[in-house]
């Protein structure tokens, strides 16, 4: 029996600013279904041209209380970029607090408005070090 890749699901409390923010990672909906029974919407998002990789977004309409406020349960998502200070710097300058900082040129972690963990590494080598993220503190945890 074989097996394939299908997707990762996250919950999302807030559908719009969570989309905004997997799009300043580079991702674009591939696709969406509502369900007004189940009174929930999925989104799925996934890097340019590559539509086999998909993040579902699960927003529940009537909010998630009782589920587990962290969502760290599942460990992180993972994206390979081609310069990751360039993606830091775009992140930053969109609000978004960078946890990890690349200090290595290699590897950085972030977190959604869900508090779901990215780790963003580099494409191919690593990047020689560079300030500002060379003495930069991490910031929380991830």
């Amino acid at each position: 029996m074989g097996i394939k890749y299908l997707h990762t699901m996250v919950r999302v409390k807030d559908l719009d600013e969570s989309m905004k923010f997997y799009r300043l990672l580079g991702l674009e909906e591939t696709r969406r279904h509502s369900n007004p029974s189940g009174r929930f919407t999925l989104v799925f998002m996934a890097p340019p041209g590559q539509p086999e990789c998909p993040l579902e977004l699960t927003f529940n309409w009537d909010g998630d209380e009782g589920l587990p406020s962290d969502s760290r349960h599942f460990g992180h998502l993972a994206y390979e970029v081609d310069d990751i200070y360039a993606s830091c710097q775009s992140l930053m300058d969109n609000g978004v607090t960078i946890n990890r900082p690349p200090r290595d040129g290699h590897m950085a972690f972030v977190r959604s408005p869900d508090n779901v963990s990215i780790e963003l590494l580099q494409r191919g080598k690593a990047l020689p070090p560079a300030e500002p993220w060379a003495s930069m503190e991490n910031s929380g945890h991830w």
